[in-house]
């Protein structure tokens, strides 16, 4: 390939490219699950705009490509709420997504408000996110039936997981 995968902050620049990479990326989850109504499919650029401007979001660039993306936030109750974690098809299986998800906790941690546990969901078919939020220290504390055919499963894991070293070796892939 001969460029790097670098993760920055998101910027509303970042908005557009972001919204249908995530449309790309959501495209299977919803096939997972017969339901093409799921929020990120109808998500509109506005609402990812204010979100962007509500919480924290960090992006994987390959060159002026955005090829991943993570979105959280931190609630009053120090719950750091990681969600819409999306790897352009073509870049799955080689470490990204965790390097966005571990770059989101350091991002949330330093952002000034305390936090006490990482929260993040996923539906109970994706055997996949499973699996990468269970190597990454995450634990399943819930699990909520949302429709017939989809539960989400709540997992989550003490902020300790985040640190200065993990956020240095997040940042950058060859």
């Amino acid at each position: 390939m001969g460029k790097s995968v670098t993760i920055t902050p998101a910027t509303n620049d970042d908005a557009e490219q972001v919204l249908k990479l995530q449309y790309l990326c959501y495209q299977a989850e919803a096939a997972l699950y017969g339901d093409y109504r799921i929020p990120p499919l109808t998500e509109t650029l506005d609402e990812l705009r204010a979100e962007f401007d509500r919480g924290a979001a960090v992006v994987a660039r390959l060159g002026d490509e955005v090829v991943g993306a993570v979105r959280g936030t931190v609630e009053v109750d120090g719950t750091a709420v990681i969600g819409r974690l999306i790897v352009h098809p073509r870049m799955q299986g080689h470490g990204l997504g965790a390097r966005l998800l571990l770059a989101m906790e350091v991002r949330l941690a330093e952002g000034g408000a305390p936090v006490e546990r990482f929260q993040l969901l996923t539906g109970h078919r994706n055997e996949a996110n499973l699996r990468l939020y269970r190597r990454l220290g995450y634990e399943p504390v819930g699990t909520e039936k949302v429709s017939p055919r989809l539960s989400l499963v709540t997992l989550e894991k003490a902020p300790q997981g985040a640190s200065a070293t993990t956020a240095s070796s997040a940042t950058t892939a060859r």
